[in-house]
């Protein structure tokens, strides 16, 4: 396998509403919906629905949200021995709010995806040391994260990591990363350099790379990315979409990024292709439902040009 994603997988529980509530307040929604999602899946299906070579690790519950899991990952072409069961926790849950206005605010219960330790990633070292590329976010413990970097940088494996859900990391994890893609309020935690517009964003991103980080992808929503590493910095403008649902917009854009890196594509190509996956899905609503294909994705950048 060209790629591997390591990372968790949730069944969303979304309802639409027409605007997101405030602190006791109870607001009538829309429509309700179960949704697989959890970042790991949703950068996983998104790396494979683009044409990516992936394998993908996890953790569910031995419950109905598992097997259904199980059952959707086989479907898209995932190998099933890699989502592991844990006997004791439920698979994790996330409760999505989605206003009107395509915003949303997002409560996750982890379940099994916190069990997701470095024995269980001990049998797929081989996979990850014959890989291109490692990707990985933060909704697994951070001692399996620090694993998995181990293995990648001493195997010359290009590790990516979305730093995601925002947490502090240590230079001795950074130093390992060959690509680090946080968004604004990720970049600023990580830096203590608070980014609200592409100059704090450069000076952010530049920090990241004294820590030891060699590439910086900072995602800056509609108004694109900033990418800086050894050879300068450049903005990345974002391609207009109108859009209904952003929940997995950055996964899309990760998981795809990835691929575009496997195919030996520059990072200027792999983020013009992950921007074009990334505007597709805002448009459509749901997590993994709104993934785009390879070929959607060529269309959409072949009508861009015209």
């Amino acid at each position: 396998m060209k790629l591997v994603v390591v990372g968790s997988s949730n069944m969303d529980l979304v309802i639409s509403l027409p605007r997101i509530p405030a602190v006791g307040e109870t607001v009538l929604g829309g429509k309700s919906s179960m949704v697989f999602g959890g970042k790991g899946a949703n950068q996983a299906v998104a790396s494979i629905r683009s044409g990516g070579d992936v394998a993908y690790i996890a953790k569910v519950g031995n419950d109905l949200f598992g097997e259904n899991m199980k059952n959707h990952f086989k479907k898209e072409g995932f190998r099933t021995d890699l989502i592991l069961t844990d006997e004791n926790e439920p698979t994790g849950i996330a409760q999505i709010f989605v206003s009107e206005k395509g915003e949303n605010s997002i409560a996750v219960a982890p379940g099994a995806n916190m069990k997701l330790m470095p024995k269980d990633i001990e049998p797929f070292t081989d996979l990850i040391k014959n890989s291109m590329v490692v990707l990985l976010q933060l909704e697994t413990p951070l001692e399996t994260i620090k694993y998995i970097a181990d293995i990648a940088y001493q195997n010359n494996v290009k590790l990516i990591l979305n730093p995601a859900p925002a947490q502090k990391l240590s230079e001795d994890l950074l130093k390992k990363v060959w690509l680090i893609t946080p968004n604004e309020t990720e970049t600023s935690l990580l830096t203590g350099i608070e980014v609200v517009d592409s100059a704090s964003a450069g000076k952010a991103a530049e920090h990241l790379l004294k820590m030891g980080v060699k590439n910086v992808i900072v995602t800056l929503g509609e108004n694109g990315s900033l990418l800086c590493n050894k050879d300068g910095m450049e903005h990345f403008k974002a391609f207009e979409a109108n859009a209904v649902d952003t929940t997995a917009a950055g996964d899309v854009f990760n998981g795809t990024l990835a691929v575009a890196i496997t195919n030996e594509k520059s990072l200027q190509e792999a983020i013009n292709f992950a921007a074009a996956a990334a505007a597709i899905s805002v448009t459509r609503e749901g997590a993994q439902p709104s993934i785009p294909t390879h070929a959607e994705i060529d269309n959409f950048l072949n009508e861009s040009k015209k």
